[in-house]
């Protein structure tokens, strides 16, 4: 599929689930177009991830910064996992922010909200980064298969091929997603070889385990633009290497 057929068929699934989810009040923005959903029950969704084998061995979780995920990224403060997070657009030469639960000065809860993540939390580097045992993303849709899609921007699969490169994401990284139910979709989700799959999504009421997902193998630098590449420093660099 050509690169814009392939977009133009993304942002199909994207608009079909966000008219799903206004259409069912499921979420808590005031429109949705456009966003990960902050769908309702997400707080539900994380106490399910939480009752898995897979997160009670985790100790150390990369999460997304968005709304939804923030039950997730509370809950995993509370139980002594570290966390990293993105910082946005991935924009500093230092790309994550450290939630080391150890060292916070505010509340668990508190400290996982992305703003006050932003204000409290040191920075690192991609190779500073401790092995990760479980990856959350925010989906818009999800298919069983594992296939997903975030907003567009593309910037959760950079961050997984950074990271792979760098040898943070093992064959034992297991990749979840929180999502409402009205997200997993059974209209087919074309996908290229940087984009990442999921091994498990769980809903407030389900969690579904996805064969065989796909796991690209490091930064597929004919995808990226120049503007891209120079806007994100841990891609420069690791360019110029």
């Amino acid at each position: 599929m050509a690169a814009n057929s392939l977009d133009r068929a993304k942002q199909a699934v994207r608009t079909q689930v966000w008219d799903a989810l206004t259409a069912a009040d499921a979420v808590h923005d005031p429109s949705v177009h456009g966003r990960i959903p902050h769908f309702k029950g997400a707080e539900q969704a994380a106490a399910r991830l939480a009752r898995l084998p897979a997160w009670q061995r985790a100790s150390v979780v990369k999460a997304v910064p968005d709304k939804a995920q923030l039950p997730v990224r509370a809950r995993a403060l509370e139980e002594g996992k570290t966390v990293y997070m993105a910082v946005p657009r991935l924009a500093t030469p230092k790309p994550f922010y450290l939630l080391d639960p150890a060292a916070l000065t505010v509340p668990p809860a508190e400290a996982a909200a992305s703003r006050t993540a932003a204000a409290i939390a040191p920075t690192v580097e991609v190779d500073a980064l401790r092995p990760l045992d479980l990856i959350i993303l925010g989906s818009v849709a999800v298919n069983r298969d594992g296939a997903r899609i975030g907003k567009g921007a593309g910037y959760s699969d950079i961050e997984f091929a950074l990271l792979t490169e760098a040898g943070l994401v093992t064959s034992e990284t297991i990749v979840v997603t929180t999502v409402h139910a009205l997200q997993v979709t059974d209209t087919p989700i074309p996908t290229t070889e940087h984009d990442v799959s999921v091994d498990l999504i769980v809903t407030p009421d389900e969690t579904l385990t996805c064969p065989n997902p796909h796991r690209p193998s490091g930064i597929d630098w004919p995808a990226l633009t120049a503007e891209k590449i120079a806007a994100i420093p841990a891609l420069a660099a690791r360019q110029g290497t």
